[in-house]
Formats: C-alpha cells, sequence, structure tokens
C-alpha cells in the first residue's frame, strides 16, 4: 500500500509540476504578446553585450542583448568582410539596427558589404549628406535592399531586448559631418554605455543644451580621442568611469591627443583601446560592468607624424591630481606664402577658416590666398572655432 501511495503522490507531484510550467509559460507570453508556442525567454534583466571591433582607424560597434543586435558604424571599406565574418561568428544574421553616425569613410566605408549581407529592421543615417563614391554606394546598397532610412530624432527612445536607446544628437544642421553626428545612450540595467561618433565641441555642447542625461559609465571616446572633442564640460557631465578609444596604431592624425588622455588621466578613467589591445568586449549584468582585457597602463599619445610616446603609467587610483601631464612635441609655427592657402571659404554660410581648422566645409568650399582684409571686404565673417 505505501508502495502504491508513493507511486499515486509521485503523479499528482510531476502533474501538478507540468500544469504549473504551463501556467507559467502562458502568463509570460502573453504579458509578452507573444502567439507563438515557444517557451517564453525571461523579461528580467539578463547580460548585454558591447563589442567595440578592433577595425583600424575607424570605428564599429556590436551591442547584443537577450538576442537582439545592433551595430553602430562599420569601418572602412577594407575592414567590411572582417566585420562580417565577426558578426557570422557571434550568430548574427539579422540587426534590429543599423546606425551610421556620419558620413565619413572610417564610418561608412563597409557599410555596403553589412547591408547586403544582413537582414536589418532599422537603419539611421546622419542628416548630413556628402557627393562621394563612398556615399553613394551606400544609398545604393540601401536601395538595392529596398530599406528605408531616417534621421532619428532627438529624444526618441527604442528597445533592444531589455536594453533602452535613447537619441541625443543631431540637435541641428551642420557644415563639418562630424558634428552631425548621431549620438544615444544605451541603458542596460543600472548601467549605460554613451556613443557621439566623432561629434566634436559645438555639437557637444548642443546634447547639453537639449536636457537630456548624457551621464555613462562607459563613454565611447567621442572622435577616435580627438582634441576636438570630449570638451571639459561634456565629460564633467558625462562623468565616466571608463572610455574606449578606437583608432589605429600609429595613426596620422595622432589619435588619441595628449588633451584627452590628460582629461580621462586627472579623472582615473580607465582607458581601453583598440590599438593596444585590439577588440574589446564590455559585459553588462545591469549592475556591474566587466571587460576582457585589462585597462591601457600606457597612458600613450599619438603624435601627427604617426610615431607616439609613452608615458610612465599613472597611480591607479582616481583623482590622480599630481600625475604629470601628458604633452605633445611642439609644433613649427605655421606661415603661409602668397602662393599658398591662407583662409577656405565656404561659400553657402559665408564663413571662412584657417586652412587647419577642425571644421572645414567638404561642400561649397573655395580655397584662398587672399588676405584676411580682402576676404572680409566680399562679406565673408570669420568662423568663431578657429578665429581665423
Amino acid at each position: 500500500m505505501r508502495k502504491v501511495y508513493r507511486q499515486i503522490m509521485n503523479l499528482i507531484l510531476a502533474a501538478a509540476i507540468i500544469i504549473g510550467f504551463s501556467a507559467d509559460s502562458l502568463m509570460t507570453e502573453a504579458a509578452e504578446g507573444r502567439t507563438s508556442g515557444a517557451r517564453a525567454e525571461s523579461v528580467e534583466t539578463g547580460s548585454m553585450e558591447v563589442h567595440f571591433l578592433d577595425v583600424g582607424q575607424g570605428d564599429a560597434t556590436l551591442i547584443m542583448c537577450d538576442g537582439h543586435s545592433m551595430l553602430i558604424d562599420a569601418g572602412d571599406y577594407t575592414k567590411a568582410t572582417a566585420i562580417q565574418n565577426y558578426l557570422k561568428k557571434q550568430k548574427i544574421n539579422k540587426l534590429d539596427y543599423l546606425i551610421f553616425t556620419h558620413p565619413d569613410s572610417d564610418h561608412i566605408g563597409g557599410a555596403p558589404v553589412i547591408i547586403t549581407k544582413f537582414d536589418v529592421d532599422k537603419v539611421f543615417l546622419s542628416n548630413f549628406e556628402k557627393d562621394n563614391k563612398t556615399y553613394q554606394k551606400m544609398i545604393q546598397a540601401l536601395d538595392n535592399k529596398h530599406l528605408k532610412y531616417t534621421t532619428p530624432k532627438v529624444g526618441t527612445q527604442y528597445t533592444l531586448g531589455t536594453a533602452k536607446i535613447t537619441i541625443l544628437a543631431p540637435n541641428d544642421s551642420y557644415d563639418n559631418p562630424n558634428d552631425a553626428s548621431i549620438a544615444l545612450t544605451v541603458a542596460h540595467g543600472g548601467n549605460k554605455f554613451l556613443f557621439t561618433g566623432d561629434a566634436e565641441e559645438n555639437a557637444e555642447k548642443d546634447i547639453l543644451a537639449n536636457g537630456i542625461d548624457v551621464s555613462a559609465d562607459v563613454y565611447k571616446a567621442g572622435h577616435h580621442g580627438s582634441r576636438t572633442s570630449t570638451s571639459q564640460e561634456f565629460f564633467k557631465a558625462v562623468d565616466p568611469s571608463y572610455a574606449v578609444i578606437s583608432c589605429g596604431t600609429d595613426n596620422s592624425y595622432g589619435h588619441p591627443h595628449a588633451e584627452t588622455m590628460n582629461t580621462f588621466r586627472m579623472n582615473g578613467v580607465d582607458v581601453y583601446r583598440t590599438d593596444e589591445e585590439g577588440t574589446i568586449v564590455a559585459v553588462s549584468d545591469g549592475k556591474e560592468i566587466t571587460f576582457n582585457v585589462p585597462a591601457s597602463e600606457t597612458w600613450k599619445a599619438g603624435e601627427p607624424n604617426g610615431n607616439s610616446s609613452v608615458w610612465e603609467a599613472p597611480d591607479k587610483n582616481s583623482g590622480n591630481q599630481n600625475a604629470p601631464v601628458i604633452t605633445e612635441p611642439e609644433k613649427k609655427e605655421e606661415r603661409s606664402d602668397t602662393n599658398e592657402i591662407t583662409y577656405v571659404l565656404n561659400t553657402k554660410t559665408k564663413k571662412f577658416h584657417k586652412p587647419s581648422c577642425s571644421s572645414l566645409p567638404t561642400v561649397n568650399r573655395k580655397d584662398s590666398s587672399e588676405s584676411r582684409e580682402d576676404i572680409i571686404a566680399k562679406g565673408y565673417v570669420p568662423c568663431k572655432r578657429c578665429n581665423p
């Protein structure tokens, strides 16, 4: 009798487990609006992976959360196949979002391959258009796939699994494609990541002016660590614990610049660099963020001639106010002969710039060897950034 009793109780217990599991599954599916018979996934915050791909002097970031994925930028054309293979290795066949922050070749060069090889739900482009082959190839690839593309509105929010995307920029139309970069935050539980493309100081000010919270745990350093980005006011608002710099080894731009490295070093920010450590993967569980590689300890700033100088690693304690200042080699004072370009004119906005200005126009541009007085007499006004 006892044996029969145990058998009956086991059958009742098994039935209760089956009924309870089915009820829970149906309730979860109903809450998520699912109609299929597949087992529902947990709606609790799982993990989110952010892969800062090593694409040399360029940008490409893959974000995966709860079976959903987003790619921000696609490097230059020489890295297209490598990015494609990396995504395939992550078992990605479809991208929920494909974002090209702005139309510089080191951000959209690989676009045609990615667009062609993967299914894409939403495509976001900057509001800055370029009249060159790289940009045209990207648009042609989108047209071939019959993909619509838009510039997302500031303040708009999207979901990537349990992660939340908030659009921060562009806030205006700009002469400089860098300032027209799409900027966004990706929040996962209590963790937040910030991406600003190549947005420079003018755009950073506009981002702060829109009033949206930009504080973040991880800051993808603007413009590959250039001095034209990561302005002091913007950095204070972000207040990151970690910074990731995507740049090429011994790149000709001298990225990352000493000013940016000083900002990070003086404020105890852990820095991760693709030129030193290759592809960097950050994993968020909603509470903590872990990296697949240790933070850089070289504190190396680039030089425009392609070389680099190395400084002693800083004290790892935050806020190292006594850290030695990183400096770059003195640059020879610029001079202009009568036959050289003295100013660059924007024939549309009627502004003129120094040839070294970071806001030089790519369209409506005219190089001039005239004097400052002659240019002003023609109705042009000096750029406020370079003060020619």
